[in-house]
């Protein structure tokens, strides 16, 4: 059964969406969204919205917000396999110089275990300075950013960017990359 496509943009608002992020995902992928708005499937694959509660930047308007005061909080979201709330590293992580990892915070439906380490995290990284702006990234064609943009803002951050094109882009630029390690997940008690 096909549903007529205003009916199915009306739903997606019901859902969290934005009127016009709701118009955008509409087109595409809505069956990858759950109720609240938060991509929950199919990560891996070009993000076709706006972020909600951010403003998509590229790497030039990274560059340009970097030379600006106050610094903004570089965050890469980068997922990375774990259990028992261990991160499984199997590679060497490559981020934007001066960036904080907090891998998987960017899931859809995150447990309340990640996402008290998401919001503990950010909220030491801002000083707990709601305007103090905030560059979210991963990959390329990757929703994890979108999704911890959208659940940044929904906690009271203002000043937050999408970078969307993440370490793909930087790298593209020729722009250098440093390791990093994941800020580690409190056990739990």
């Amino acid at each position: 059964m096909h549903l007529p496509a205003k009916i199915i943009a009306i739903a997606i608002l019901c859902a969290g969406f934005s009127a016009p992020v709701a118009a955008e995902i509409a087109r595409d992928d809505r069956l990858y969204f759950s109720w609240d708005g938060y991509r929950i499937a199919h990560y891996r694959s070009p993000p076709n919205a706006r972020a909600e509660g951010g403003k998509r930047v590229d790497t030039a308007g990274v560059l340009e917000r970097l030379q600006q005061e106050p610094r903004p909080v570089l965050l890469d979201v980068q997922p990375v396999g774990w259990q028992d709330g261990i991160f499984l590293i199997t590679q060497p992580r490559l981020h934007l110089p001066g960036s904080i990892w907090l891998p998987n915070v960017g899931l859809g439906e995150p447990n309340e275990r990640l996402e008290r380490y998401f919001r503990t995290h950010l909220l030491e990284a801002t000083n707990g300075d709601l305007q103090r702006p905030i560059i979210v990234y991963c990959t390329a064609d990757c929703w994890m950013s979108w999704n911890a943009v959208k659940r940044a803002s929904n906690w009271g951050f203002e000043n937050l960017y999408w970078y969307a094109e993440g370490t793909d882009g930087w790298r593209e630029a020729g722009l250098a990359l440093t390791a990093g390690s994941p800020v580690p997940l409190p056990a739990e008690n």
